[in-house]
């Protein structure tokens, strides 16, 4: 069973662990939310700056809490795309430079990769092949997953994440960053059935609609255009209605789209990974049609559905089974798509 010291700088989470095939010896994570929220959103330089800070604390705290430093371990990873570029070179250098020098081979890994491996931190799943739904601030999609590094996408957002809409909708009512607990928090109380919200489909050149494909951008402006009629029509906004009957539309498209898929596909389990999978309205929507269609249904432990490093290692982990490892001048890269991540192992650096 390996082991593996795995760091993640993506975005706006510092992240290290230690994994021992699938069971975390030690994780930490140090999150940059209440800085960047004061600008609505993520700013990357701020965001790579703070991970150069945090990183070193991190992985002395996961070696301390583990009994393993960087040279105990069997391998060391690190995200090397996709996300901000600043921000993934600061884990991409300081896994290669610890990988040098304590003569350990290295491994670039995709991100989203990491998250399709996150629910193997939790309850063991049945055989595959089976099929992910990724929700997050940067990706929504539908992957068919038929073994370690086999992905095929079946679907995906033509527009914003369903994460990305989350924030900007919590923005236009006022709900602070990041958008997705915002909304979560004001909505218990709300009616998700008060305000019809448009259920956004995108459609085929020659006719018709893809049928496992995603737009929030009609949603979005349907939201704007309702808040500001009720805030012509005078009297206090309903915000919690409103969060609430956001939260509903997105969560049923999310969950019709993938059942759909999953039946079609003639896939008979059900993922659901990524940050917005803490979502609980989604989660209760999802239980209840899986049962209805027939399906099986894991979702990611909540401490790893966020971005984290220990979905990092676990992907590393697989990786490095195969014999797999990562050139030493592997760089990183803001956009590489998920079909290509088996790249990140060749013998020369693809980026």
């Amino acid at each position: 069973m390996p082991t593996v010291l795995a760091l993640e700088t993506s975005c706006d989470e510092s992240a290290a662990a230690i994994v021992r095939d699938r069971t975390v010896l030690a994780s930490a994570v140090a999150s940059q939310v209440e800085e960047h929220a004061r600008w609505g959103g993520v700013v990357p330089e701020i965001a790579s700056r703070r991970h150069v800070e945090a990183l070193p604390g991190l992985i002395a705290r996961v070696s301390a809490e583990s009994g393993l430093g960087p040279g105990d371990v069997d391998a060391i990873a690190a995200t090397a795309a996709p996300g901000l570029l600043g921000a993934l070179l600061v884990a991409s250098v300081t896994g290669r430079t610890l990988a040098r020098l304590h003569g350990k081979p290295f491994l670039g890994i995709h991100h989203l990769e990491g998250h399709l491996c996150s629910v193997q931190l939790g309850e063991p799943l049945p055989p595959g092949p089976y099929l992910v739904l990724l929700v997050s601030g940067g990706h929504t999609e539908l992957i068919r997953v038929d073994g370690p590094g086999a992905y095929t996408r079946l679907g995906r957002s033509h527009d914003d994440a369903a994460g990305e809409a989350f924030d900007k909708v919590a923005r236009l009512l006022n709900l602070g960053y990041p958008g997705g607990p915002a909304i979560q928090a004001v909505s218990a109380p709300g009616d998700p059935r008060r305000f019809p919200l448009p259920k956004g489909r995108v459609s085929r050149p020659e006719g018709g609609f893809h049928p496992y494909d995603f737009s929030f951008s009609g949603l979005k402006t349907a939201m704007l255009r309702l808040v500001r009629q009720l805030e012509q029509d005078g009297g206090p906004l309903p915000v919690a209605d409103l969060a609430a009957s956001f939260e509903q539309v997105v969560a049923e498209v999310l969950v019709e789209r993938s059942c759909r898929c999953a039946v079609d596909q003639r896939l008979n389990t059900l993922v659901l990974v990524g940050g917005v999978a803490a979502n609980r309205r989604l989660r209760g929507l999802l239980e209840d049609r899986a049962a209805r269609d027939g399906l099986h249904w894991r979702v990611a432990p909540l401490p790893y559905c966020t971005d984290n490093a220990a979905m990092i290692a676990v992907a590393a982990c697989e990786r490095l089974a195969a014999g797999q490892s990562s050139p030493a001048g592997l760089g990183v890269a803001a956009r590489w798509p998920l079909e290509r991540a088996g790249e990140l192992y060749g013998a020369t650096p693809c980026f």
